[in-house]
């Protein structure tokens, strides 16, 4: 294969023509390159910036200029929010990127890549939609729905309940659970059940979006109120008619709390600079990763913007409190990848099963996918998913070995390729009944030894004889 000569390249040509504004400045700052997009963000020509110092450019200090800092430390400024002022007058919101340059060990310079806030709130917005896999978008910007939950745990179903019973009235609803149970899952389809259905469903991760670029964003701006600004709509006149879904609301600053409950309680919404105020109908959803009332003693929630965002509040419970639920999730997703990866697996093994009932599950349902998929990516056409096909992580998150071979599934009809004898296979099959049987019964002995047909004095000596220990399938909190 032919090699690249990098020093062919003119890569000059490539940064001219990013949509990211770059600069790159030598050692005492000066600026040796500028280009275009630069120039649109700050309103100043390439050929005017070039060959000035940053600070007679920009209204900024060697502490407070990014590069000025990278030029400093010869450390790297990673996704910097800013607004600052150019020596012309222009006010710019920007995500800053700041790089230093070496040459022969040498610190020789520094580059910046930036992004206005226009082209960075678009980034923001469509980021929920490319992490997730490819499904079919509805026409209000949903893909769930209530069918789409499995659960037939008695919270996860009480959680359904409330929400089915609260999506059509006008009140807030605040969505509280883990990462990975299901909140934004619950968000649309809450807003799929409620008369709104028909109108956007704008979702709005307040943990992801800069705090100096969230209210703009939320409330929009107006033209004027700062110089550059251009009238543009937040997202709840966005929203309008529709259902606005703040995803992890306790990393709302909380100055733009006081803010937010003003909206609410009024129901108006004013954009950055403007004097005018907008009538809302508008459906609030909210969710937190934790307890109400723990963040609200860690100072991170305002109380009294939980009274009126949690008038309806809805906890789902962590997947390690939904044994029952496990079955059908494990049946849900070997479905969904059999499809997506072309295999054929039927089940989990035995051993599979049992230390997934015995994990904790600090990811919930989106590990347990994750932990599936990568496992459907090793079994190599097999039926069955052995412990040799789990992702390493998961052995030492549990505090167990990773096994040090896949066992050879042998195919249907055929027999084992190994030395296992019947007994040895009629031992697993009882193992993987009993496990099942726990699971279902979520560690009650009596409903377990019911659904098997034996006593449960039978069960307990079979329990004692696998080592199976009922209580790591229980519904317990300290699991």
């Amino acid at each position: 294969m032919e090699r690249i000569n990098f020093e062919d390249i003119d890569i000059y040509s490539v940064l001219s023509s990013m949509h990211e504004g770059v600069v790159i400045a030598d050692i005492t700052g000066k600026v040796i390159f500028f280009n275009q997009t630069q120039g649109q963000i700050d309103d100043i020509s390439p050929a005017d910036a070039t060959g000035k110092n940053l600070l007679d450019i920009y209204q900024l200090t060697p502490e407070t200029s990014p590069i000025m800092r990278c030029l400093t430390t010869g450390d790297p400024i990673i996704n910097e929010p800013m607004v600052y002022r150019t020596r012309l007058g222009r006010v710019c919101n920007i995500l800053s990127n700041a790089f230093p340059l070496y040459k022969s060990g040498q610190l020789i310079g520094a580059i910046t890549f930036s992004k206005e806030y226009q082209i960075l709130e678009k980034v923001i917005l469509s980021r929920t939609a490319s992490d997730r896999p490819v499904a079919k978008i509805s026409s209000n910007g949903t893909r769930f729905s209530f069918k789409d939950i499995i659960a037939s745990d008695s919270q996860m179903r009480s959680a359904i309940r409330m929400a089915r019973m609260s999506a059509g009235s006008p009140s807030p609803i605040m969505i509280s659970g883990e990462t990975g149970t299901g909140k934004e899952l619950f968000a649309q389809s809450i807003h799929n059940h409620s008369p709104r259905k028909k109108k956007p469903f704008i979702p709005v991760n307040c943990a992801a979006i800069p705090e100096n670029l969230l209210e703009g964003i939320l409330f929009g701006t107006s033209k004027g109120s700062f110089t550059g600004a251009i009238d543009k709509p937040g997202l709840f006149e966005q929203a309008n008619g529709g259902t606005i879904f703040l995803d992890e609301l306790d990393a709302m600053p909380l100055t733009l709390q006081v803010k937010l409950l003003r909206v609410i309680q009024e129901k108006k919404v004013r954009k950055l600079g403007s004097l005018k105020e907008i009538d809302l109908d508008v459906k609030i959803l909210s969710s937190v990763g934790q307890p109400p009332l723990k963040i609200i003693q860690s100072g991170s929630l305002r109380m009294d913007l939980f009274y009126r965002m949690g008038v309806v509040s809805i906890m789902l419970p962590p997947l390690k409190d939904r044994q029952g639920d496990m079955e059908s999730l494990i049946a849900h997703f070997i479905s969904k990848y059999n499809r997506a990866l072309s295999e054929k697996v039927e089940t989990i093994s035995p051993e599979v099963a049992y230390l997934f009932a015995g994990y904790r599950w600090p990811g919930n349902v989106r590990e347990l996918e994750h932990i599936i998929e990568a496992a459907m990516n090793m079994v190599g056409g097999t039926r069955i998913i052995h412990l040799g096909h789990l992702p390493p992580h998961i052995f030492s998150f549990a505090g167990k070995d990773a096994p040090k071979q896949v066992p050879v599934d042998p195919g249907p009809g055929h027999p084992p390729k190994n030395d296992t004898s019947l007994m040895e296979i009629q031992k697993s099959h009882e193992q993987q009944m009993l496990v099942n049987a726990l699971i279902r019964s979520r560690g009650n002995a009596a409903r377990a030894a019911r659904s098997l047909g034996i006593s449960p004095q039978s069960l307990h000596y079979k329990l004692k004889k696998y080592r199976l220990n009922r209580k790591a399938y229980a519904d317990q909190k300290s699991m």
